[in-house]
């Protein structure tokens, strides 16, 4: 049996190259191990399926950190508002929602990766579902894929779209990176990203803010030198064995990468009023113990910020809960708004891989060509999606990624296996 193009996985970019390599005439097979097509697109955005983001092009590539900038070649032929584009001709309507994220009308995954896998069917792309790849055996004219059962497939190009290690039940198990070995890539470090982080601070391991949430905060991670790698101003919370919540996600591969530095801990910063001047703070806060002398203390400060991390504050500035607003010193004062403002704690860990969104490191992007992610190594190789060396923050941005990668590898596999893009 033979093919023009065999993409292997049915994530987003599998689904997106077996759609561009399909387009432009070449015979396809689309080969997914598990039982489901897009299981990621699936879950993406609480089940809504953040499709990508309406961003301009240059915040878009900010938002993905982990060589982002690789991706301009690849955005000059397919960017984001080519994904737009694409979903709305499939009869997928869009709309708009905070930070540019894009989601369906419908407000279901199912819109969209239903769209997609018929799209897969109009141009008859041969689904082989529950199908495992055991290797691949490159040779020097075509590739031969070789599944589990033996069989054995003849390919002129093959897409490689089976995602990292983070979250595994989609299917992402890290098949990927043995081929991509054994044609010679290098896989860079692999490590968690957008996960959450462990920490052994008394106030987690007696749980005394466990389960508190606070609302646009202000995070920042500190490298050893106490200085400030990264600030992101979102949601946050605290857990059992650390903290979590979109801003932690976000500050999490600083953190990660910092302890890959041989880092025991890492310091972050916690401002709880990122909005508010500090001065403007303590004289506002002293102006109303001066006007309500008797009023307890912490009563002056209800309403400030949420009442848990209040009394934590407070106990580690030894102010008891009936403490008068009198006998409070400008000095406390001055101390408990700094704790607001500057809530220090340390990290020591994170969620291991398999529990976190998205997987940093993988193929080396030294290794692709960047305008149609084929190899620069072996002939007739691609590769898309989360395998790569590319990583985004949630919100759109990986899966943007991934359509975009998808979308060169499958158009280019196809111009390779002798079709025109």
């Amino acid at each position: 049996m033979s093919y023009d193009v065999i993409v292997i996985g049915g994530g987003p970019s599998g689904l997106m190259a077996s759609i561009a390599a399909a387009e432009n005439g070449a015979k396809t097979m689309l080969i997914e191990k598990g039982n489901k097509l897009g299981k990621k697109l699936a879950i993406s955005g609480g089940g809504r399926c953040n499709v990508t983001n309406r961003l301009p092009q240059e915040e878009v590539i900010k938002h993905i950190p982990g060589n982002g900038k690789f991706l301009y070649s690849a955005f000059s032929v397919f960017n984001n508002f080519d994904i737009i584009d694409f979903f709305e001709k499939l009869d997928v309507r869009l709309k708009e929602e905070d930070h540019g994220r894009m989601f369906p009308v419908s407000n279901s995954a199912k819109t969209v990766v239903n769209a997609l896998i018929n799209k897969l069917h109009d141009l008859k792309v041969n689904i082989q579902m529950h199908t495992v790849v055991n290797a691949i055996h490159y040779d020097e004219h075509e590739h031969t894929i070789i599944l589990a059962n033996q069989e054995k497939i003849r390919t002129k190009a093959v897409v490689i779209a089976v995602g990292g290690k983070a979250v595994p039940h989609t299917g992402s198990t890290g098949d990927g990176y043995a081929w991509a070995k054994k044609a010679g890539h290098t896989i860079t470090e692999l490590y968690p990203t957008e996960v959450a982080l462990t920490s052994k601070e008394k106030f987690i391991k007696n749980k005394s803010l466990q389960g508190l949430s606070l609302k646009d905060i202000s995070l920042s991670v500190l490298n050893k030198k106490g200085k400030t790698i990264i600030t992101h101003k979102m949601d946050m919370l605290f857990t059992h064995f650390g903290v979590s919540g979109p801003a932690v996600l976000r500050c999490s591969q600083f953190v990660v990468k910092e302890l890959m530095k041989g880092q025991n801990e890492v310091s972050m910063i916690l401002d709880i009023l990122p909005d508010e001047n500090e001065e403007q703070l303590i004289n506002s806060v002293w102006i109303d113990v001066e006007k309500n002398p008797k009023k307890a203390f912490k009563n002056t400060l209800k309403g400030i910020v949420p009442e848990r991390i209040l009394t934590f504050i407070l106990t580690k500035n030894n102010v008891t809960e009936e403490k008068k607003a009198a006998s409070i010193s400008k000095e406390t004062i001055r101390s408990i708004i700094h704790d607001i403002k500057h809530f220090s704690f340390k990290v020591h860990g994170s969620l291991p891989l398999e529990k976190a969104f998205v997987t940093g490191g993988g193929v080396s992007i030294k290794e692709i060509v960047p305008n149609t992610m084929q190899s620069k190594i072996m002939h007739g190789l691609y590769f898309c999606g989360e395998i790569l060396d590319i990583h985004g923050y949630t919100g759109g941005y990986n899966i943007t990624s991934a359509l975009v990668t998808g979308r060169l590898a499958g158009s280019n596999a196809a111009y390779e296996a002798g079709y025109s893009t």
